[in-house]
């Protein structure tokens, strides 16, 4: 089945080092889609702590690091988060990709803005000392909660409702984009996949991967599409070069040694 050719693959908020992060998932969207850009929305990681990584957790990182060879000619692009702050002079090294506060470019005649959506979060912005120490016992109360996380899905759930993160994300957003003559804004941070348009301006959120709704947003020939991951039969593995040839990947690090050359252990 040939699959669709996408100008732009967005995808935010895997929080990689969290137990309820699904990278393995995550990994099998980029390998079973077709992309001439891939963005990574921000809050890729939870936090700096590359101990909590897992092996799925390295092999999506070593992925993205396969999609960045230049052989491939895709364009990976990384736009920092809350979660990521810090990150910015070490992931080139990393995953071969910069790093952008905001990122913007041109599709389709209409001007296009990804920007991670916290500057928008009055709570995150006035309260980084709490907001990282939140994060911290969050992670922790991870590992004493059940196999299926139930407890600390539900904690995320009505911690964006409480907050009111999609509201303020999305209004904050709407006149980003007006303020800079922006025809569609992209943003992550609240988990919650949604569109909203307000005045010909498009908002669109690209959700989370550490839920039970997985989402991705795609730019293609037939719109904006907001995705979401179903379990499904695995692609053969030829299909492991989107939107470019298959390439000669023997000089990339397999996902052990990437891991050993980054921590320095095994």
């Amino acid at each position: 089945m040939d699959l669709p050719v996408y100008n732009t693959l967005i995808l935010s908020d895997l929080h990689l080092g969290a137990e309820t992060s699904h990278a393995r998932e995550a990994t099998r969207v980029l390998r079973e889609s077709r992309f001439h850009r891939l963005i990574l929305l921000g809050d890729i990681f939870a936090d700096l702590n590359f101990a909590r990584l897992t092996k799925d957790h390295w092999k999506f990182l070593g992925y993205i690091r396969k999609l960045s060879n230049p052989k491939r000619n895709i364009e990976v692009v990384w736009v920092e988060g809350n979660h990521d702050h810090g990150l910015t002079n070490i992931m080139s090294h990393l995953v071969g990709v910069r790093v952008y506060q905001r990122y913007a470019w041109q599709y389709s005649g209409l001007r296009h803005i990804a920007i991670h959506g916290h500057q928008f979060d009055g709570f995150q912005v006035n309260n980084v000392r709490l907001s990282r120490l939140g994060t911290s016992l969050y992670l922790k109360l991870q590992k004493l909660d059940f196999k299926s996380k139930p407890l600390v899905r539900l904690i995320d759930r009505l911690n964006t409702r409480w907050l009111r993160m999609s509201a303020k994300v999305a209004g904050g957003a709407l006149s980003y984009a007006r303020q800079h003559n922006v025809d569609r804004i992209f943003c992550g941070h609240t988990h919650d996949a949604m569109h909203v348009e307000q005045s010909r301006i498009h908002y669109y959120n690209s959700g989370g991967w550490i839920d039970s709704r997985l989402t991705y947003i795609t730019i293609g020939n037939e719109g904006v599409c907001i995705h979401e991951y179903n379990e499904a039969p695995e692609l053969p593995e030829e299909n492991d070069a989107p939107a470019a040839e298959a390439s000669d990947d023997s000089e990339l690090f397999e996902d052990a040694e990437y891991e050993e050359q980054v921590t320095g252990t095994r």
